[in-house]
C-alpha cells in the first residue's frame, strides 16, 4: 500500500490536510451499455486471492481501463500499452498478468492501461467475442484520450497474456462489429507483445485458428512462451512468427525449454523463461525506441 504524502497548509488559522495520493483513473468503455454478447449483471464483481497468493477477478459487467501513469523519475516514452490478462475467459488473472505488468511498464516510462474486460464468457458460443469488442473499444478510447494521457497517437500497443493473447490477435485482425460511427479513432494497435497466446493453433488443420486473419495485417510483434506449455501450444507461437515473417512484418520469438503456462510476471524455480522474457521484451521495446534509456 502506498504511503500517503500529507501536506499541512495553514490557511486562515485552519489546518488543511491535502493528500498527494491520486487514485488510478478509470476509463469506462461502454457508458451507455455494452453490446451483445453481454454478461450477467446480478453477481457483484469480485477479486479473490487464491491459495497461490495471487488475486483473480470475476463477474465483470462494467468493462473498463485502469490507468497507470509513468512512474515519477522514469523517462517518459509517450507510448501506451494496454494489458490484456488471461484467465480462460472464466475469470481474469489480472494481478500477475495485469496490474503487475502495468507497474513494470510504468516503471519503464509507459502509460499502462489494465483492461478489465467482460467475464465470464466461457459459456458463450464464441468466448473471445465480447472481450475482443472491449479491446477494440479500449484502443479507440486511448486514442481519443491521447492528449489527456500524454501519449502519441502512433505509439499504442497491446500486451496480451494467454486468453488475452488470443483476444489481442483476433481484435487486431478483424473489423469491429459494434456501432462506432461517431468514433473515428483507429482500433488497430501499433505494436504487440504476446505471452503464450491461448489456443491460437488448430491441431486438426495445423494452422492458426480461423478467426486470426493475418492477411488483414498485424504490427511489429514480440512473442514469448515455454515449449512445455500444454495450455498454449508452442506450435501456435511458432506458426504465428513464420506467418509474420512471410508477410515481412518485423517480429521476434522466444521459446524457452521449460516454464509451463500462466507465469505472467512471476519467476518459477528451475526455469529460465518466466524470469527472462521481461529483459528480452525490454530490449525489443528499446530497439523500437519505445523505451527511452536514462
Amino acid at each position: 500500500m502506498r504511503k500517503l504524502a500529507i501536506t499541512n497548509l495553514i490557511l486562515l488559522g485552519i489546518t488543511v490536510f491535502v493528500s498527494a495520493y491520486e487514485p488510478p483513473k478509470e476509463i469506462v468503455l461502454w457508458p451507455k451499455g455494452m453490446p451483445e454478447p453481454k454478461v450477467q449483471t446480478e453477481l457483484p464483481e469480485a477479486s479473490i486471492k487464491g491459495k497461490d497468493g495471487i488475486s483473480r477477478r470475476s463477474n465483470v459487467s462494467n468493462p473498463r481501463l485502469i490507468v497507470f501513469k509513468p512512474d515519477p523519475g522514469s523517462k517518459v516514452s509517450r507510448a501506451a500499452v494496454i494489458v490484456v490478462p488471461g484467465g480462460g475467459f472464466g475469470i481474469l488473472a489480472d494481478e500477475h498478468e495485469g496490474s503487475d505488468a502495468c507497474k513494470w511498464l510504468a516503471k519503464n516510462g509507459f502509460t499502462a492501461l489494465q483492461l478489465v474486460h467482460r467475464t465470464p464468457t466461457n459459456k458463450h458460443a464464441q468466448p473471445h467475442a465480447g472481450p475482443v469488442q472491449d479491446l477494440q473499444k479500449a484502443i479507440m478510447e486511448v486514442r481519443n484520450n491521447c492528449a489527456d494521457l500524454n501519449i502519441d497517437t502512433d505509439k499504442i500497443g497491446v500486451l496480451g497474456f494467454s486468453a488475452g493473447g488470443q483476444v489481442t490477435l483476433i481484435a487486431a485482425t478483424n473489423k469491429p462489429n459494434f456501432p462506432f460511427a461517431e468514433d473515428k479513432a483507429n482500433y488497430k494497435p501499433d505494436f504487440l507483445l504476446l505471452l503464450y497466446p491461448y489456443k491460437i493453433y488448430d491441431p486438426l488443420t495445423k494452422k492458426l485458428r480461423e478467426e486470426i486473419k493475418i492477411e488483414n495485417g498485424l504490427p511489429t510483434s514480440f512473442i514469448a512462451q515455454a515449449s512445455d506449455d500444454t495450455g498454449s501450444l508452442p506450435q501456435g507461437s511458432t506458426l504465428l512468427f513464420l506467418e509474420l515473417l512471410n508477410k515481412k512484418i518485423p517480429a521476434e520469438l522466444h521459446i524457452y525449454e521449460r516454464g509451463g503456462h500462466g507465469f505472467g510476471m512471476n519467476s518459477r524455480p528451475g526455469t529460465t523463461g518466466p524470469g527472462d522474457w521481461q529483459k528480452r521484451a525490454f530490449d525489443w521495446l528499446s530497439q523500437h525506441k519505445l523505451i527511452l534509456q536514462p
